[in-house]
């Protein structure tokens, strides 16, 4: 099947062909003909497959016939972040080249007045993030009466990032007699209940199974330490075969110290994160598709939507908190049909996040630790507990004890108070102890001794006697 069996028109397909594309992915193949009849669509299909191209291409035939009046747009696509707002707005550029199609883009970090001139024109595509469409709606500075195509892209990326209440409230004030495309890659129990709410007898389309890894990508595990995890990046970095690279950390701090390392060791390494301004994020991008570097630290800013082409290698320098988030980091390489290569670094305490992410795929990831020439965590725990089992039978001097009262018999009788309570076998001078106790019983032996038998008198007499009392009468 080729683009020209879906029922797209000349001008389309002859943008498609500039753009060297022949085939349809089977996510287009399935979900443009019934975009082109007007029907609802939900769309799943597993990150890197087309699923922008598989809305975006419908919707330039359909809208090529009209006319957009000012402040009311005739379509509105939502997307969770603005990198991927502009790059669906890039690919409207690029397969709208020759159809005359007006566009407008709704970000944050960037100028208002500029946004604002552009509706006041009239526009036949919306592309907006949720924050600012609201804002500008609450000024009145937009109305969204006229809009017959709403679009809500990533939609399980909208709902990790709190975004749903905004689209509920953003589908409310829209006319109920529209077409709505809902595209995902995955389908959590939230997401299912705002496409019963809104959306009309929708076409299911799924393609792959939810939260799968492309099989295209060889997936990796490197078991390293916190310590040391900066070193095995970077032992990674020059020993695979890297054309361009995407690192994601979980933190933008994280981010900014790791892509300063990297420049300081002569890789040419640029950031996106958050804490950035809009201009900054665009002007990274941009230097990392144009090759002035070809290594990306990023947070997961840029792990949904991002569409650039030759990216070899993928690496989690953290592992992902959330399993879906794995999967869309992941899918940066292996695109549009081509190979890659993600792997991830993994210290002892990543095992639980690791176990929910081969759950969630239904994969078991390679551990591979060739690049590192590091041996398992779990491994180094056991020899560190058998080194521990084994030092005392060396080393314990209580071994050693029998022995040298073996060798000297005369300790023998000190042998038998063994069986007294532990204070008394710890006392290194037992003599005192002996003799304290005795005390009282040598004291009153010699003293009957003292007395003389043949006297009654003195029984009761308890000291010695005295000298005169052994005088007798007559001598």
């Amino acid at each position: 099947m080729n683009f020209a069996d879906l029922g797209l028109s000349d001008e389309l397909l002859r943008a498609v062909g500039d753009s060297g594309y022949t085939e349809p992915t089977p996510i287009q193949a399935e979900a443009i003909p019934p975009v082109l009849m007007m029907k609802d669509i939900i769309g799943i299909a597993q990150t890197g497959t087309g699923k922008t191209a598989s809305f975006v291409l419908p919707m330039i035939d359909i809208l090529s016939h009209g006319r957009s009046r000012a402040l009311m747009p005739r379509s509105l696509i939502l997307e969770p972040t603005r990198e991927l707002a502009a790059q669906v707005a890039e690919n409207f550029e690029k397969y709208g080249k020759y159809q005359k199609l007006s566009m407008a883009l709704l970000i944050g970090g960037v100028s208002m007045g500029d946004q604002m001139k552009a509706l006041e024109k009239g526009v036949d595509v919306l592309i907006a993030t949720p924050g600012r469409l609201m804002d500008l709606f609450d000024r009145g500075k937009i109305l969204l009466s006229g809009c017959d195509i709403l679009v809500i892209d990533e939609a399980d990326r909208m709902l990790d990032m709190g975004f749903i209440p905004d689209i509920e409230s953003i589908c409310e004030k829209l006319p109920r007699n529209r077409q709505t495309l809902l595209f995902s890659a995955t389908m959590p129990p939230p997401i299912k209940k705002l496409s019963d709410k809104f959306l009309s007898n929708p076409k299911h389309i799924e393609v792959a199974r939810p939260a799968t890894a492309a099989n295209n990508i060889a997936q990796r595990l490197v078991e390293t330490s916190p310590r040391t995890k900066k070193t095995t990046l970077k032992k990674l970095l020059r020993s695979e075969d890297i054309s361009t690279a995407i690192i994601f950390s979980n933190r933008k701090t994280t981010v900014r110290d790791l892509q300063k390392s990297l420049q300081q060791d002569g890789f040419k390494a640029g950031q996106i994160h958050g804490d950035m301004s809009q201009p900054e994020r665009m002007r990274e991008l941009d230097l990392f598709k144009s090759g002035e570097i070809n290594i990306l630290v990023a947070s997961d800013v840029a792990a949904r939507g991002l569409d650039i082409k030759g990216v070899s290698h993928v690496f989690n320098y953290d592992a992902p908190w959330h399993p879906d988030d794995y999967v869309h980091r992941i899918g940066r390489t292996g695109r549009a049909g081509a190979t890659g290569t993600a792997i991830t670094l993994v210290t002892p305490t990543d095992e639980e996040a690791i176990d929910n992410i081969e759950k969630l795929t239904g994969q078991t990831i390679d551990r591979g630790n060739k690049s590192s020439g590091k041996p398992a965590p779990k491994r180094d725990a056991a020899k560190a507990d058998t080194r521990k089992a084994d030092t005392p039978k060396a080393d314990t001097p209580k071994a050693d004890a029998p022995k040298a009262r073996e060798e000297t018999p005369a300790e023998k009788p000190k042998s038998k108070p063994r069986r007294q309570p532990k204070a008394d076998t710890r006392d290194e001078t037992p003599a005192p102890v002996k003799t304290e106790k005795a005390e009282p019983k040598k004291a009153q032996k010699p003293e009957p001794k003292a007395a003389p038998a043949s006297d009654a008198d003195d029984e009761d007499w308890n000291g010695p006697l005295p000298g005169f009392l052994s005088v007798k009468l007559g001598d």
